[in-house]
C-alpha cells in the first residue's frame, strides 16, 4: 500500500510530462446535457479533468440522439482538477460504489487502473468495426492481455516543427535533413550563422528519450514491465543529444523543455529553430507563439540511421467504460462513436487540433486541407502530409507501474546530471537504474 501511494504522488506530480495537453478544470464543475434526449433517455455520468473533452461529448451527444431515437442519452459531465478526478475514481473503483458510467484516464494513471482485475469493461466489441483504421498502437496503451479497456483521444504522433526564417538566414533547407547527423550540421550551422540554437536539450520531460529508443526498437522498461534505464539503446540515444548540446546544436530551454510558459516565449522570439514534440504541440504554435504563424514547416523527426520508424505517440487519454455503468452496452456504444467515427474525429481535429486516431480522416483532403481551419492556416505546410508519411512507424512507448518512479528520477535528477552538470551519460544512467530499482522495492 506504501508503494501504491508513492507512486499516486509520483504520477500526480509529472502529470505535465503525460497529459493530452489540452488544459484541465481547476474547479470542479457539472452539467447535465440533453441535446434532444427525450424523457426515456438514459443518464450517463462522465467524468474528465479536460473542460474540452467534455465540450466534444456534448458536440457527439447532439449527433447521437439524432441518429438512436431508440437509444437517447442525457449526459451528467464532471470536470474535476486532474488528482481529485483520478483519485476519485480509483476509490470508487475499489469500494465498487460512487464510479461514473465513462471516465477518462490520463495515459499515465492508466496501468494503475489495470492492476488485478481491472473493474473496466472490454471494449474489444465496439472497436472491432474500427479496428482496420485506428493506429494500433494507441490502442496497445490501454490494453491489457488482448483486453482493450480504453479508447483514445489522438494519437499525438511526434514530429518535427522547423523555424525556416531561423534556416534559411543560415543557409538550412529543413527537407534534407533526414537523419540526426544532417540535424548536426545543419544545426551547427545555425549556430555559426545566427547565433542561436537549432534546438533544446530537454531536461524536465522525456519526449527526446522516447523518440530516440523509439527509433531503435526500445523502451524505458523490458517486456516484464522492469525499469531498463541504463540500456545501449538509452546510452546511445542520450550520447547523440549530449554531443549535439557540447556542438551548440542543442541547449537547455527555460521551463526544461518546449511544452512550458518560459519556453513558448523563447520559442516565439526566435531562440531555437526546431523543436521535436508529438503532434498536439501544434496548438502551443497557434494558440501561445503568434510572430511564428506562417514561419513554421513539419517534418519527420531525423533518425539515427535510414529506414528506421521515426516517430512514437505521446501523453494522451484513454477513455472507458466502467464496470458499476447502468447500461454497460450503451456507454460502450456511445463511447465508440464519440471517439472512433469518422465524424468525432473529424470534430476532435477541428474543435481541438489533434491527430485523429481514426487515419480514414488523413486522406480526406476536404477536411485535412480546409482553408478556414486554424491549423491549417498556421503551418507553411499541411500537417496530413507529413502524418500520412510517418503513418506505418508510429511506435509505442509503454506506460507502466515503474514509470512514475522512473520519470521522476530522470526529469528530477538525471538530465539535469546530464545537461546542466556534463556528468557522463553512461555513468549519470548507471546511477539512475540503481536508484530506481531501490526505489521500486
Amino acid at each position: 500500500m506504501k508503494k501504491w501511494l508513492i507512486g499516486l504522488l509520483m504520477v500526480s506530480m509529472l502529470a505535465v510530462l503525460f497529459g493530452c495537453s489540452s488544459g484541465s478544470s481547476s474547479t470542479g464543475t457539472v452539467s447535465v446535457l440533453d441535446d434532444g434526449a427525450g424523457e426515456e433517455a438514459v443518464t450517463l455520468k462522465y467524468w474528465t479533468f479536460v473542460e474540452l473533452h467534455g465540450q466534444h461529448f456534448q458536440s457527439m451527444l447532439k449527433n447521437w440522439n439524432k441518429d438512436h431515437p431508440d437509444r437517447q442519452i442525457k449526459l451528467e459531465v464532471s470536470v474535476m482538477p486532474y488528482d481529485d478526478m483520478h483519485n476519485k475514481l480509483s476509490i470508487a473503483l475499489q469500494t465498487g460504489q460512487g464510479a461514473p458510467d465513462i471516465s477518462d484516464i490520463e495515459v499515465g494513471k492508466f496501468p494503475d487502473f489495470l492492476n488485478g482485475t481491472p473493474q473496466l469493461e472490454p471494449l474489444n466489441d465496439v472497436v472491432e468495426p474500427y479496428k482496420e483504421s485506428i493506429v494500433q498502437s494507441r490502442l496497445d496503451l490501454y490494453t491489457k492481455d488482448g483486453t482493450i479497456y480504453g479508447l483514445p483521444t489522438h494519437v499525438g504522433a511526434a514530429v518535427a516543427f522547423y523555424n525556416t526564417e531561423i534556416l534559411e538566414e543560415a543557409g538550412v533547407d529543413y527537407k534534407t535533413i533526414v537523419t540526426w547527423e544532417d540535424y548536426k550540421k545543419a544545426g551547427m550551422a545555425v549556430y555559426e550563422k545566427t547565433g542561436k540554437y537549432m534546438g533544446t536539450a530537454d531536461t524536465s520531460a522525456g519526449w527526446q528519450l522516447s523518440m530516440m529508443l523509439a527509433q531503435q526498437g526500445s523502451d524505458f522498461t523490458d517486456e516484464a514491465g522492469k525499469p531498463n534505464i541504463n540500456s545501449p539503446e538509452m546510452i546511445k540515444g542520450l550520447g547523440i543529444l549530449k554531443d549535439l548540446q557540447q556542438n551548440n546544436v542543442l541547449a537547455t530551454v527555460a521551463g526544461g523543455q518546449p511544452d512550458t510558459e518560459e519556453a513558448y516565449g523563447e520559442f516565439n522570439t526566435g531562440s531555437y529553430a526546431s523543436a521535436m514534440m508529438p503532434f498536439w504541440f501544434m496548438s502551443r504554435y497557434v494558440n501561445y507563439m503568434p510572430d511564428l504563424q506562417g514561419k513554421i514547416a513539419i517534418a519527420p523527426i531525423p533518425v539515427i540511421e535510414q529506414g528506421m520508424s521515426s516517430s512514437y505517440g505521446g501523453g494522451g487519454t484513454g477513455t472507458v467504460v466502467t464496470k458499476q455503468a447502468k447500461d454497460a452496452q450503451l456507454a460502450k456504444d456511445f463511447l465508440a462513436f464519440a471517439k472512433l467515427t469518422l465524424d468525432a474525429n473529424i470534430n476532435i481535429w477541428n474543435t481541438l487540433g489533434f491527430d485523429p486516431v481514426n487515419t480514414e480522416l488523413w486522406t480526406q483532403e476536404d477536411i485535412t486541407h480546409n482553408k478556414d481551419n486554424k491549423f491549417v492556416q498556421y503551418f507553411q505546410n499541411n500537417p496530413f502530409e507529413v502524418l500520412n508519411e510517418i503513418k506505418d512507424g508510429i511506435s509505442l512507448i509503454k506506460s507502466t507501474p515503474a514509470s512514475p518512479t522512473i520519470n521522476n528520477e530522470l526529469y528530477t535528477t538525471t538530465l539535469n546530471e546530464i545537461f546542466e552538470n556534463d556528468r557522463d551519460v553512461t555513468e549519470a544512467l548507471n546511477a539512475a537504474q540503481s536508484q530506481i530499482e531501490q526505489q521500486l522495492k
